[in-house]
C-alpha cells in the first residue's frame, strides 16, 4: 500500500458529515494526488445493502453480534473494492468511521467485549489500519441535543433508539481508544463552530502528510 489512509470517528452528533462536506474540496484543491471520500458502513454495492439491513428501523431483533458481525462483512467487502484499489494507486481515501466505530458501538455501546470486536474486525481488514484518524469530540448530550434539533433532515435508523446510558457507553470506549492510540488519534473539539472544526482538521492532516500537499 503506498497510498494514505484517514479515518473520521466521533459519536453521534460530532458533525462528521458537514464537516467532510466542507473539508473534502480544501484537501483536493492543495493536494497532489487524488483525494476520495468514502463512508461505513457502505461505500460498495454490497457493503451499502448490508447497510440497509443494519440500520432499518424495523430490525430490532438483530442479535448484538449479528450486528458486529454484519458491519465486519460488511467493511471487508469495501475494504477489497474501494480502499485497497484506491491505496495501491497512491491516493489519500477519507473514510467516515472505520474499525474504531465498531469498537465504540458495538464493543462499548452494545457491552459485547471492545477486544473480542477488534479481533474480529483485525480479521475482516488483515489488520489494516489508518495512518491518521481525526476523532470529532462532543459530550453526549450535546451530540443527542444536535440529532433531535436537526431530525427532519437525517434518515432516522436503528441507533437512534438507544438510550443515554447506550451512547455514554460508546463515548466511553471511544476515550479509551484516544488514551490507547495517541500517535494515530487526533481529537478535535467538534463543538466549536463548523468552519473552525474543519480549520482544525484541515492542519491535523496536512501538517501530518506535508508531502502530499502544495504549500
Amino acid at each position: 500500500m503506498t497510498g494514505t489512509f484517514i479515518t473520521f470517528e466521533g459519536p453521534d452528533g460530532a458533525g462528521k458529515t458537514s464537516v467532510l462536506n466542507t473539508l473534502i474540496p480544501k484537501l483536493k484543491a492543495c493536494s497532489v494526488t487524488s483525494v476520495h471520500l468514502t463512508r461505513e458502513p457502505g461505500g460498495a454495492k454490497i457493503s451499502e445493502t448490508i447497510r440497509d439491513v443494519i440500520l432499518d428501523p424495523k430490525n430490532t431483533a438483530m442479535d448484538a453480534r449479528t450486528e458486529a458481525l454484519l458491519y465486519a462483512a460488511s467493511r471487508r467487502q469495501h475494504l477489497v473494492e474501494v480502499i485497497q484499489p484506491a491505496l495501491a494507486h497512491g491516493d489519500i481515501v477519507v473514510c467516515d468511521r472505520f474499525v474504531d466505530s465498531s469498537v465504540a458501538y458495538q464493543g462499548g455501546g452494545r457491552q459485547i467485549g471492545t477486544q473480542a470486536v477488534l479481533q474480529m474486525n483485525q480479521f475482516a481488514t488483515a489488520g489494516l489500519e489508518p495512518d491518521l484518524t481525526v476523532y470529532l469530540d462532543v459530550p453526549v448530550q450535546v451530540g443527542l441535543d444536535r440529532i433531535m434539533a436537526h431530525q427532519g433532515e437525517r434518515q432516522y435508523d436503528r441507533l437512534d433508539q438507544e438510550s443515554l446510558a447506550f451512547h455514554e457507553r460508546v463515548h466511553a470506549a471511544y476515550m479509551k481508544l484516544v488514551a490507547d492510540n495517541p500517535k494515530r488519534i487526533v481529537t478535535v473539539d467538534a463543538t466549536q463552530p463548523l468552519a473552525a472544526v474543519v480549520t482544525a482538521a484541515f492542519m491535523t492532516i496536512t501538517e501530518r502528510f506535508p508531502e502530499l500537499f502544495a504549500k
